[in-house]
This record gives structure tokens, C-alpha cells and sequence, in this order.
């Protein structure tokens, strides 16, 4: 393995293929992950939903183990998630369900949407002071398949993890009256549908981490934008899944003066995702056609 070579001193590097049993597998990597102060532990699904076969030690563990007993964990769980197609069992890490779980500072709840976010954000978290649990939601094929997400070198060797990205295709600030907030692979869609219509009032902005919520980095990437007269929020899941029910108390918070907030999401189903390609790709166009139209006052 190539991050196995990397210097003549440095530390292992091992993977290790689970059998899918979760609960089993999860339990473990926590409890190692407690016993074990200088190893970083990394549990990924092979889809994300395959996490709901952990749920108790999610609940009881993950969440809440430090508080009840004190038990730090570093372990990082990684999800893929995200909508493209493949139905409701191989799109959902339970983003909603995490969130819920969520106070008091007890886990980081990212969504990284570039390969240097995720190089940041995983070096970040091997040498935080502060031990607790890192969810990261994020799909695998349709963001290391795009080239938009591939950052150049430079990007990773300077820098760090940003839990805002700012619209850096703005050129003028004072043009834009509606902000865009998204997570994950949506902004790609997003972007790409706005810059095709050439419309300079619409900014997108990316919130890559979603807990504890950067409510003071999102001000100031507001503040910017002197004009701004409505902000939707826009999600690849249904309105009861997803982040919306989450964020919408932070982003209330932060709402500039005179300025609405709106939601664009699927409708909600018990389901939570299209089990058909063809019946994904106009849903998906709807929601990005309603983010980049959303109303102003």
C-alpha cells in the first residue's frame, strides 16, 4: 500500500476487510478506539445505511459514552451518503438521525466536499487535543468520480479544514440578493446549473460541517453580501431526513435582517430515496431548479 511508504519512520498504516456484521465490527472499533489513545480508528460502510445494523452502539456509545462514563473515543465513522439513484438502502447514513443525537459538543458531524477537505479534516482529527467521535457523510462514486471535487497539491499542503466554503465565483458581492446553503455533492449540480445560466445573483455557499454548527463563520460569510434577500437551504434528501430539521434553528440564528429562509427538499417518504435512475434524475433536476429560484421579499 502506498500510505504505507511514505517515510522511513513513520507509523502503520492497516486496513482490514469486515465481515457485515456491524454491530459486532462497530462495538469493537469503539471500544478499541477508547482503549487506544495513539491509534486512529476508522470504521467506513461499505454504504452508509449499513450503519442502521449499529444502531445501539451508536445511541449508547458513540453518542453518549463520555458524557455517561467518561469515555473518549476518536473513532472516525465514515458514510457514504448521498442520492444518486440506487434506492433507499444505498443512500442514507441517517444524517438525520445522527443530528438528533447531537449536544453538548459530543461528535463532529462533516460532510467534506473536496479531496482536500477530506485531507484536512482527517489530519485534523489524528491530532485534536479533544477526543470524540468524527461522522463524516459522504458518497463515493459520484464525489471521487468528479474531477470539480479533486483538489491540486498546493491545496493540501497549506491550509486547513474549512467548515464554511465561500462562493469564490462571486466577483461582486453587492449583485447577490439569494444564498444558496448546501452540503456534499449537491453543490457540484448547483454550481453547475447557475454558472450555465449566467445568473450573478445567486451564491452558493457550502456548509461542510454540520456539529457543532459554524454559526459564527457562516455570519461573516453573509455579511458580505449587503443586498442578500433570501437564503434557501437546499438537500438531496426528504424534508424529514436530511439535515433541515437540524440546521434550521442555526441558520434562523444567523438570518440577516429582512432576508427569508426557505427549504428545498424531497418530499417526504418513510423510504427516503428512488429506487430508479430514471425516476432520480427529474427529481434531482426539480430540486435544483427550485434552490436557484427560490422566492425573495
Amino acid at each position: 500500500m502506498p500510505l504505507s511508504g511514505i517515510a522511513g519512520k513513520q507509523g502503520r498504516f492497516d486496513i482490514v476487510n469486515s465481515p457485515l456484521t456491524e454491530e459486532a465490527v462497530l462495538g469493537f472499533e469503539y471500544g478499541y478506539s477508547v482503549q487506544t489513545k495513539a491509534t486512529m480508528t476508522v470504521w467506513e460502510a461499505q454504504y452508509g445505511d449499513f450503519v442502521n445494523g449499529a444502531q445501539v452502539f451508536i445511541d449508547q456509545y458513540i453518542a453518549a459514552g463520555e458524557f455517561k462514563w467518561g469515555y473518549e473515543s476518536a473513532l472516525a465513522v465514515l458514510l457514504p451518503h448521498g442520492h444518486e439513484g440506487v434506492g433507499p438502502e444505498h443512500s442514507s447514513g441517517y444524517l438525520g438521525r445522527f443530528l438528533q443525537l447531537c449536544a453538548d459538543e459530543n461528535m463532529r458531524i462533516v460532510v467534506p466536499s473536496t479531496s482536500a477537505q477530506w485531507f484536512h479534516l482527517l489530519r485534523q482529527h489524528a491530532m485534536a487535543e479533544r477526543r470524540r467521535p468524527l461522522i463524516v457523510m459522504s458518497p463515493k462514486s459520484k464525489l471521487y468520480g468528479n474531477v470539480a471535487s479533486h483538489a491540486p497539491l498546493r491545496e493540501m499542503t497549506a491550509g486547513a479544514f474549512q467548515c464554511v466554503l465561500d462562493d469564490e465565483r462571486i466577483a461582486d458581492s453587492s449583485a447577490v440578493e439569494r444564498v444558496v446553503l448546501c452540503s456534499g455533492k449537491f453543490y457540484y449540480e448547483l454550481r453547475d446549473a447557475r454558472d450555465a445560466s449566467r445568473d450573478e445573483s445567486t451564491a452558493i455557499i457550502r456548509i461542510e460541517q454540520l456539529y457543532p454548527f459554524p454559526q459564527n463563520q457562516l455570519r461573516r460569510v453573509l455579511a458580505r453580501f449587503i443586498n442578500l434577500r433570501s437564503i434557501a437551504w437546499a438537500q438531496e434528501e426528504d424534508r424529514n431526513q436530511g439535515a433541515w430539521r437540524f440546521v434550521r434553528d442555526e441558520l434562523e440564528t444567523v438570518l440577516p435582517a429582512n432576508c427569508v429562509l426557505r427549504d428545498v427538499c424531497r418530499t417526504a417518504t418513510p423510504a427516503g430515496a428512488h429506487s430508479s435512475v430514471a425516476a432520480h434524475r427529474p427529481e434531482q433536476a426539480r430540486l435544483v431548479a427550485a434552490a436557484l429560484t427560490a422566492a425573495t421579499l
